[in-house]
């Protein structure tokens, strides 16, 4: 690859990035607690059309990353502000590890845990399964940011 195809590459990876993991972030801490405050109960309408808006943003994302990571790695790209001499393939495996354990929440969240809550009609059994489901995408906000980490470090 040439240094522009590479950069657009980066870029697009990057941006990527922004959408996936800054949309989470949005909804974890401004979305979600705003809905709740301002709609009370019928907050979950309202994260329902959301989420129907983000998910395919978030699907796209994944696909683009996963095109340019690829490629990225194949063509041996690096830029990490911290000298890790001897680790990088360490390091690279990690994110990519964490990053497939992103991608497998999501779509257990999208493609089972969502449908599975909703045709749940007990109550109790609907928060729980609610419950596991925010938990879910914290933990993906968290491993997101992980990975930033490691690709600063990287």
């Amino acid at each position: 690859m040439g240094d522009f195809v590479t950069a657009v590459f980066v870029w697009l990876h990057l941006s990527s990035v922004v959408v996936w993991v800054g949309g989470v972030f949005f909804i974890i801490f401004v979305a979600t607690p705003s809905s709740r405050q301002t709609l009370g109960q019928d907050a979950g309408k309202l994260m329902g059309a959301v989420s129907k808006r983000f998910t395919p943003l978030a699907n796209y994302s994944i696909l683009v990353l996963a095109i340019t990571g690829a490629a990225l790695v194949l063509e041996g790209y690096f830029s990490g502000a911290v000298p890790v001499e001897g680790n990088r393939s360490l390091i690279l495996s990690a994110k990519v590890i964490l990053g497939f354990g992103m991608i497998a929440v999501h779509f257990y969240r999208g493609l089972f845990l969502g449908p599975r809550i909703a045709r749940t009609e007990a109550p109790a059994k609907k928060t729980t399964l609610q419950r596991l489901s925010v938990n879910l995408v914290r933990l993906n906000l968290a491993l997101g940011a992980i990975i930033m980490l490691l690709a600063v470090i990287l």
